[in-house]
């Protein structure tokens, strides 16, 4: 393994955590609407809504903590490539690949939740 290998993960982690740093984003305006749009009593959909935006927000949590730690694990095993220590940045480098990999099926999983929103809200809109 050469000191490039790890250096091709770099776009696509970065890319991952724009993504997920989009999603927050998101998340956090739809509380924000969530919050001012009933903040007398709470209907039954609003509540569901809330329990689901909990998860999601704990799950992109997750994700851009398992994000931020591939990135890291990608510059240390570049580190340990460059230093000479090809068993340590073959060790890390793994380690990289299972968080992205980590990271990636909690956002399989959030978008699973979010269309899950979506079916609230369409319920709501029904009756």
């Amino acid at each position: 393994m050469t000191l490039t290998t790890p250096a091709l993960l770099f776009p696509a982690i970065s890319l991952l955590l724009l993504a997920y740093t989009n999603r927050f984003l998101v998340l956090a305006q739809l509380i924000r609407e969530l919050n001012q749009r009933n903040n007398k009593g709470l209907e039954v959909v609003v509540k569901r809504q809330i329990t689901n935006l909990k998860s999601r927000l704990h799950l992109i949590r997750s994700m851009q903590t398992c994000g931020v730690l591939s990135f890291l694990l990608c510059v240390l095993a570049m580190l340990a490539l460059f230093l000479e220590q090809p068993q340590m940045g073959s060790l890390m480098f793994g380690g990289s690949l299972l968080t992205l990999v980590l990271s990636l099926l909690m956002s399989l999983y959030e978008v699973w939740i979010s269309c899950r929103a979506i079916e609230i809200e369409l319920e709501s809109m029904q009756d």
